[in-house]
């Protein structure tokens, strides 16, 4: 089967899905779908095919790697239009303090509540569990080289396709955006311990010099 004999098959199966498809996952379903054996590269040519077709002006969505995957998503352009058809129920709304969080996870993750409640100085209890529950981040498992093991959370699948991304290393970097650094406690066990008579030296990080 031929480029031009295949491409429309790539593009039914992702139309047909309802989340972003990887390469490898279409390679196999056609595959099976076509029965026939389909290299990936071959599917990775269409892909690039079909993002050059929508990329055009008068198609009002094009394909784009995100969330993990290709999905074909509305183009900018058409967001206000489409947003009209089921009001704003789709929508995430998320609190500030929601939004504080999960921007702390996203661009220091993997991190522990701990962390997040140093940076931000409260507690993230409440945040955490409301974006949990809307799936923009998931517990990844737990700090093992911490006392008590604390729980580690990364941004979710659902969270780089809600942005239109395919990785948090496509967000904005923070010196574009803030000239704030985002400080994380330091860890117990690379701490310097300050012996009797010592002070910390205020002109230098964790230097000691013997008290008069």
């Amino acid at each position: 089967m031929d480029i031009e004999q295949l491409m429309p098959h790539v593009e039914a199966l992702i139309f047909a899905s309802d989340r972003p498809l990887t390469q490898i996952e279409m390679t196999e379903i056609l595959g099976q779908a076509l029965e026939t054996v389909i290299e990936s590269d071959r599917i990775g040519t269409c892909l690039a095919a079909i993002i050059e077709k929508y990329s055009a002006e008068y198609y009002p969505f094009h394909l784009t790697e995100s969330g993990g995957g290709f999905q074909f998503l509305t183009k900018k352009a058409f967001h206000k239009t489409v947003i009209q058809l089921n009001g704003d129920k789709h929508i995430k709304k998320l609190s500030t303090a929601a939004m504080e969080t999960l921007s702390i996870i996203a661009y220091k993750q993997p991190i522990t509540k701990s962390e997040i409640e140093y940076i931000r100085g409260v507690s993230a209890d409440y945040s955490i569990q409301k974006l949990l529950e809307k799936e923009l981040i998931v517990i990844a498992g737990r700090k093992e080289d911490v006392v008590g093991k604390p729980l580690i959370y990364t941004t979710s699948k659902g969270f780089m396709d809600y942005l239109g991304i395919n990785s948090p290393a496509q967000l904005p970097q923070l010196k574009d955006i803030t000239d704030k650094e985002i400080v994380i406690p330091t860890n117990g066990l690379d701490a310097v311990p300050v012996n009797p008579g010592t002070t910390i030296d205020i002109n230098g990080p964790r230097t000691l010099r013997q008290a008069s």
